[in-house]
């Protein structure tokens, strides 16, 4: 019998504008639990980065929730789109629904809560916003990590200059060496640590070669982004949120450079008025792989419900 503690792959087939695909997504805890927190990694990354996060959840709960996490289709170990201008934030979260209603059709959900790490925030937010998804059951809590409807300019042209631009690496370590050039916004994470983050972050190409995981035409998208653009996207974002009746709790780097503080601040005033916590040390964005960021969300999402 396979641990609760260790992540077990499964995979849900969902639709596209041009046909079918398979979503990868990884699970923790009992099966049969009915309640399911839902963790979505962020741009270039997988689901794996809630390893960590995960084995906590479920030991923090004593094994009464379970801990999904998608590989968002192409990355990792889900298909690829063969339409770049599909990888889009409506097909995201289209493959997001149709896993949880597949979650739902096995063991009858009862309680909903969302882990989003920048663009798994956005999708959350898209989720949690709209009143007219077939949701099983509403989101009940919802962690903003590191993102919000505002996103700044600077952090999108800085994306635009490595997103899809990658080569292949001798081994995990140059890979690894590689991955924390692009992502010092992450923090002091210890190298072990960081080693054991990249490790799902590679796939052998079809020569034989160490390369990352994800469809590089996932850069097209982003590449096409102008700042009319990002605007329109903030104002829909911004609806979205104030929609939100999910309690919040918003995670924020001290250093980010993609949530600034004035929209953090702003967060906790409108909308659902999210619960600010500022993680010093860490930019963009926290891994939530330490004790601190763990517990944080571990506290947020496990506290009882008022008449429990």
């Amino acid at each position: 019998m396979p641990s609760l503690h260790e992540p077990q792959l499964e995979f849900v087939d969902c639709a596209n504008p041009s046909g079918r695909h398979a979503m990868a997504w990884w699970s923790w805890g009992d099966c049969k639990a009915r309640h399911a927190v839902v963790c979505v990694h962020g741009l270039t990354r997988q689901g794996r980065d809630f390893d960590a996060l995960a084995r906590a959840l479920v030991e923090h709960s004593d094994g009464s929730l379970r801990v999904i996490a998608p590989d968002v289709v192409g990355r990792g170990r889900s298909d690829w789109l063969p339409q770049p201008a599909h990888y889009q934030l409506p097909q995201y979260v289209g493959d997001v629904l149709t896993l949880l209603q597949h979650l739902h059709r096995q063991h009858s959900l009862h309680t909903l809560d969302w882990v989003g790490t920048s663009m798994g925030g956005l999708v959350g937010m898209a989720l949690a916003g709209q009143r007219d998804l077939p949701l099983p059951v509403p989101v009940r809590r919802l962690v903003l990590n590191d993102v919000g409807p505002a996103v700044a300019w600077p952090s999108i042209v800085r994306m635009q200059g490595y997103v899809g631009r990658y080569g292949t690496f001798e081994d995990l370590d140059h890979a690894a060496a590689y991955l924390r050039s692009l992502s010092a916004g992450f923090g002091p994470v210890p190298w072990s640590e960081w080693l054991s983050l990249s490790r799902p972050m590679l796939r052998t190409d079809p020569q034989g070669r160490l390369t990352l995981h994800y469809d590089p035409a996932i850069g097209a998208s982003i590449a096409a982004v102008t700042p009319e653009l990002a605007q329109a996207a903030e104002a829909t974002l911004w609806t979205l949120y104030d929609a939100i009746t999910a309690q919040v709790l918003l995670l924020r780097g001290a250093q980010s450079d993609v949530l600034d503080p004035q929209t953090a601040q702003v967060m906790t005033e409108r909308g659902p008025r999210a619960r600010l916590v500022q993680l010093e040390g860490v930019g963009h964005a926290p891994t939530l792989t330490d004790s601190l960021q763990m517990d944080v969300v571990s506290g947020f999402l496990l506290a009882a419900s008022p008449g429990d």
